[in-house]
This record gives structure tokens, sequence and C-alpha cells, in this order.
């Protein structure tokens, strides 16, 4: 121990001392950032209401399709509808009925169904438009599976397509969920509006 003298006083500084150095390094301790990391997150995808335009040509059959994507005839009428922006496209397949509608419906059906490994639920809803003819199934795969909408419809005497969404990224139901959402109400829409000739 050793003795100042503080103000004409006799006086142990040793206690003063230690908390004067313990609170200077409190102070200089605490102003130092800590580096914490941030949660991982998506960014937030807002996409226009879709505005809707007739689609003909020399195929069988006629539709409304989004007038923001871009067609793409491809051989035997079928077709490719691609939003570049959400990198998807809708592949839509025709095939000419010939006594074989079982079959069809059966690879359709198969198709949907090889997504279950990867899929949380699958979810099915019957379509019949008596007028025009039309009756299919829209199908909705909820989870991380490859395509997350797909339909069909047919006459069920000579005409039948097929159609189905896939994005261009790692299937991550989460992050890729609006775009699907948008993507799943023009596809119903196609498929409401679609007409043989």
């Amino acid at each position: 121990m050793f003795n100042l003298k503080c103000a004409n006083k006799k006086y142990n500084c040793n206690a003063s001392f230690f908390v004067i150095v313990f609170l200077s390094l409190m102070l200089f301790s605490s102003c130092k950032n800590d580096v914490l990391p941030k949660p991982s997150s998506y960014l937030r995808l807002d996409y226009p209401i879709a505005e809707y335009a007739h689609f003909e040509n020399k195929c069988p059959f006629t539709f409304e399709m989004n007038s923001k994507a871009i067609i793409k005839g491809e051989k035997d009428c079928g077709f490719t509808i691609t939003y570049p922006k959400m990198k998807a496209t809708i592949y839509l397949t025709y095939k000419p009925v010939n006594n074989d509608i079982n079959k069809l419906l059966r690879d359709a059906q198969k198709l949907t169904f090889e997504h279950v490994i990867k899929a949380d639920d699958i979810l099915e809803q019957p379509y019949l438009n008596q007028q025009r003819k039309v009756y299919g199934m829209f199908y909705q795969v909820d989870g991380n599976a490859a395509t997350n909408s797909q339909f069909y419809a047919t006459d069920s005497t000579k005409h039948f397509l097929t159609a189905s969404v896939y994005f261009y990224a790692k299937p991550n139901f989460d992050s890729i969920m609006p775009a699907a959402s948008y993507i799943k109400n023009d596809m119903q829409h196609l498929m409401e509006t679609l007409t043989w000739k």
C-alpha cells in the first residue's frame, strides 16, 4: 500500500484508483460494435394487376393470357408462355384424342403426382364448363416441388390440353410464393377462357 496526500489529508487511494481504472475500462469496452448476423429474408415482390389478351392461331383452341407474358409456338400446337421478370414458364401441350382419353388422363394425373415426394399438399379443383365443353382438373402443389400449378382440360372426344408452370430457380416455396400465386391466377384464367374450335 502506498499513501498519498490528497487535499492536505493522508488518504488511502488504492480503492479510488481501482474504481477509476474499472470505470475507464467499462467506458472504452462498451464502445465497440458487436457484429450480429442478420436473419435471412426475401425481397417483397409486388406485381401489376394482370391484363388479359385473347390468343388465337391455327390451333384448335383459343384462350386469354396475361398481356405481359411472352408466348412462343412449339411443335404440334404446344406453347411456352414465359414470364421473364419472374423467371417462370408455363408449358402448354396439346394432344388430339384418338380413342385414348383414359391414357391421356392417366398420364396427366401421373405427371402431377410425381411431385408428391417434395410436395406438402396437392389440392385438386375440378373444372366443368358445359357450354364450351371444357372439362378438367386444376392442381395446386404446395411445398418445394418443381411445379406449383398444373391443369388438364378436354372435351373428352377430340381435344386434350395440359399446362404446368416451372420456375428457373431452386424450388423454395416461401421465396417464390408471390410469383407462384400470380401465375396460378393466370393459369386459372387461361383454363376458364379456353374454347375449342
